[in-house]
């Protein structure tokens, strides 16, 4: 097999921009709706949405390779580094390190990358490691870098084979200069989907460090896109290709054999819009959020009002099976017969809707309930 790295035309990389250019405008225009929707917003939403968009990508951009962290320690995490309110929970070392990275990627997205930043990046991931002997560099290994895949109980199948280390320095080298330079600043701007997608390929073709190359990898996009807009672009791109985690694997290594890579540019532009509107659902049910509260302001009991918080928590698509009695009652402390009068109060305030009867009933926020389906566009295959 020959690797894209090992072609006489790498890395000059070849698409179709007119396949991309719808894409790239609907971006654009997203992000136009982004500024816009999120100036509604008050500052304890604006705090929300950072800390729930950041936290959501660095779980789900580990949970891509396999690792499950705490989602309330990498959300505490987050709010110390961002000196927000938090409590005193502690986090271990692989949530306090991928929060460290996110956070420092959201403050420091114009920063034109260099060694010394995804050195650090790779620091704060591998924080604690005792098992691997490159922490902080590029790997120094003989032995071949290889993605397989199939070796429980079969033959292995070598999905793609990285430059060998003693050639990483100059890959990256090229990279960085390449990254540097198609920024809007840079002398050969790119287009924003095309200029991320192309830099997650490029670094994952290089393969430079001894892990965490997946986790390293797509905040570099996440940094792409968001020098591309001029702010934090704060969408779910991991959680999204999470969703679609096997389509992922398999665009990443149909990309590597070639250098032309139009199809692989496609499916990241299909899958960045979903991302981004992922996110402006967000920023939508945090406004219907304080439409609501302020309609009810100074009508609620303390008892209400902290349940209404722990279900507007849970997000768009809200508290799971719906807030019955035995949950209310569990979050606010409340005897049955309180709990039934609160819910009937709340219910006639217009602050839930209840669905069925007795033991069945269920309450849901009186917000629209936002759920985000797959979208397909005309760049996906």
């Amino acid at each position: 097999m020959t690797w894209n790295w090992q072609r006489p035309d790498w890395p000059k990389f070849i698409w179709s921009s007119p396949r991309l250019a719808m894409a790239e405008q609907q971006f654009l225009v997203g992000g136009g709706t982004f500024v816009g929707a999120i100036k509604h917003l008050n500052e304890g939403d604006r705090n929300q949405l950072t800390v729930e968009a950041m936290s959501t990508e660095a779980l789900t951009t580990s949970e891509i390779e396999g690792e499950i962290l705490d989602r309330a320690s990498v959300q505490s995490s987050i709010q110390r580094q961002l000196g927000l309110a938090a409590d005193n929970r502690r986090a271990a070392p692989a949530e306090r390190g991928v929060s460290e990275m996110m956070v420092n990627l959201y403050t420091t997205f114009t920063t034109p990358m260099s060694d010394g930043m995804l050195f650090e990046w790779h620091r704060m991931l591998m924080g604690g490691r005792q098992d691997l002997a490159d922490v902080g560099r590029y790997r120094t290994s003989a032995e071949l870098m290889q993605i397989v895949s199939g070796v429980m109980g079969g033959a292995a199948k070598i999905n793609f084979e990285a430059p060998p280390s003693a050639k990483v320095p100059a890959e990256m080298k090229q990279f960085i200069a390449w990254f540097n330079q198609t920024a809007p600043v840079g002398p050969d701007l790119l287009p924003a989907l095309t200029r991320a997608g192309v830099t997650h390929l490029y670094f994952e073709s290089i393969h430079p460090f001894e892990d965490g190359n997946g986790r390293i990898g797509r905040p570099l996009a996440q940094k792409s896109l968001a020098q591309s807009l001029g702010q934090p672009s704060l969408i779910a791109l991991a959680a999204t290709i999470l969703a679609r985690r096997a389509r992922y694997y398999a665009a990443l290594e149909a990309a590597n054999k070639s250098n032309e890579i139009t199809e692989w540019l496609a499916w990241f532009a299909g899958t960045t819009i979903e991302a981004q509107r992922r996110t402006l659902t967000m920023i939508e049910f945090l406004i219907d959020k304080t439409r609501l509260l302020d309609r009810i302001r100074g009508q609620l009991n303390d008892r209400q009002e902290k349940a209404l918080l722990r279900m507007f928590k849970e997000g768009p698509e809200g508290l799971k099976g719906g807030m019955s009695a035995g949950k209310y009652s569990n979050i606010t402390g409340a005897s049955p017969a309180t709990t039934t009068r609160d819910l009937a109060d709340l219910t006639e305030k217009g602050a839930l809707v209840r669905e069925g009867e007795r033991r069945h009933a269920r309450y849901k926020l009186s917000v629209p309930l936002r759920h985000v389906p797959h979208i397909s566009t005309s760049t996906e295959s």
